[in-house]
């Protein structure tokens, strides 16, 4: 039996590596799913026949509604809801290591002091992730509407830290943890967590989300080595690298240090107004039928989506007109940047549930050299990732940051709900310049007035 135990594991194991390798094309990304799917089942199946098991009953039971609320939550959450289902997944991932940790703990039985110490540090690491995404999840499902910043915020945060780092010590080194120890060790972690996110804008939530499974990646494997489950090690050690990258390739598309993401307080709408070149002109207006006949005749065109079309769920009525332009002989080409959107991919998922093929869909280097042929840019719900001050106002909190280059095509065309800012708080200089033209309204229905409007030409 132990051999076809080791064996599951070890079967799991690659399925889980060669699934999230074909993650990382969209056009095997869905086959990936799958493998990593069958490898967690293999996984699960085997641990019911690993020895000294029990309570059988209750663990079925547990699987059977966790799986049934996540089939159920799956099959019915919008698209546009993605990032908060990503996010409060991967803290009850993160809150499931904890338990493990705490489990253990309370038992206080561990073979050497090596297990008692991982068993703190992913109980911390665990409890961190899943109370810090929970807090994302509100902040993106709207439940908490804006950053809550106040005075000698990071000092309070350090103090908390520094306590939770104390208690973590003295469990490590106790003989038998007590109870109120353990406790007041988890409401500490739990606290950092909180604290932690609540100054952090919804800007800077990809990198955050993240960040945070990361975080829930490294708690699973070092909760893995005290159980002793290899399946938990593998999985864990896979995500918390995968996760660990990720965040890094997202802090570098913004051009900023993972400290100054979770210390800033960038994001919040509260940084102030950059200066913008051309901010005392004005935003110069277009309409549909102008915009259309402007896109129908021309030689190619750059579509530009950010939240914004998320939220107005236009990436069918975009695919739509895409098409249009498309069979008039229009080059059309999509532009990714890497942190648009509340996740990251939150683009390239949208335009592939739409319909869009894969070949249509560039990221930032590849399309970056384009722009300056392109007759037209289409920025449908984009801000910060098309604002230009990113390259020519060192004051700007985004300076630096590597932005689409859309205001060098010869016009730009931004659909967008209304004239104020960005989610993140900063006037984009884009709006304002001479050969930007602004097209007002819901995205989903501006995008059917241009489709009626080539349809006419």
């Amino acid at each position: 039996m132990g051999f076809l135990i080791d064996v599951s594991y070890f079967l799991a194991a690659a399925l889980f590596i060669l699934g999230l390798k074909r993650m990382s094309s969209p056009a095997t990304a869905r086959g990936g799913i799958v493998w990593a799917g069958v490898g967690m089942l293999v996984a699960t199946i085997i641990t019911f026949a690993t020895p000294g098991m029990h309570n059988y009953g209750w663990i079925t039971l547990a699987i059977a509604i966790g799986g049934g609320l996540a089939w159920y939550s799956g099959k019915k959450v919008a698209m546009t809801d993605m990032p908060q289902m990503i996010a409060i997944y991967n803290g009850m991932g993160g809150g499931a290591a904890a338990a493990i940790a705490a489990v253990e703990l309370l038992r206080g039985t561990f073979p050497s002091a090596t297990f008692q110490v991982l068993a703190v540090v992913g109980a911390m690491i665990g409890s961190v992730a899943f109370s810090g995404s929970m807090i994302a999840f509100a902040k993106l499902q709207g439940l908490i509407k804006r950053s809550m910043n106040f005075s000698n915020q990071q000092l309070i945060n350090l103090l908390v830290f520094g306590a939770m780092l104390v208690m973590g010590i003295m469990l490590m080194g106790a003989d038998q943890p007590g109870t109120g120890s353990i406790m007041i060790f988890f409401a500490l972690a739990l606290a950092f967590g909180i604290m932690m996110t609540l100054p952090i804008g919804g800007a800077d939530m990809p990198v955050v989300i993240s960040l945070y499974n990361a975080l829930t990646g490294l708690a699973v494997a070092f909760e893995g080595f005290v159980l002793g489950n290899a399946a938990m090690i593998i999985a864990g050690t896979v995500v918390g690298s995968a996760g660990t990258l990720l965040t890094q390739l997202m802090a570098k598309a913004m051009n900023r240090p993972i400290s100054n993401v979770l210390f800033s307080g960038f994001g919040t709408g509260s940084s102030g107004e950059a200066a913008v070149e051309g901010e005392e002109g004005i935003m110069k207006e277009i309409d549909a039928s102008d915009a259309a006949v402007m896109m129908a005749y021309a030689n190619k065109v750059i579509i530009v989506p950010g939240y914004g079309m998320a939220v107005a769920q236009a990436q069918h009525k975009i695919w739509e007109l895409t098409r249009l332009l498309m069979e008039r002989g229009v080059t059309v080409k999509f532009a990714i940047h890497p942190v648009a959107g509340r996740m990251p991919g939150h683009m390239n998922v949208l335009l592939a549930e739409a319909g869009v093929p894969y070949d249509l869909i560039y990221d930032l280097e590849e399309i970056n050299n384009e722009f300056a042929q392109a007759d037209v840019a289409l920025v449908i719900g984009a801000n910060d990732v098309v604002n230009p001050v990113a390259r020519s106002n060192p004051d700007s909190p985004i300076y630096g940051m590597p932005i689409l280059d859309a205001d060098k095509a010869k016009n730009v065309i931004v659909i967008k709900r209304g004239r104020g800012k960005g989610f993140s708080g900063i006037e984009n200089g884009l709006f304002y310049l001479d050969n930007t033209r602004m097209l007002y309204g819901d995205g989903q229905e501006v995008a059917g007035k241009l489709i009626s409007e080539v349809k006419q030409l």
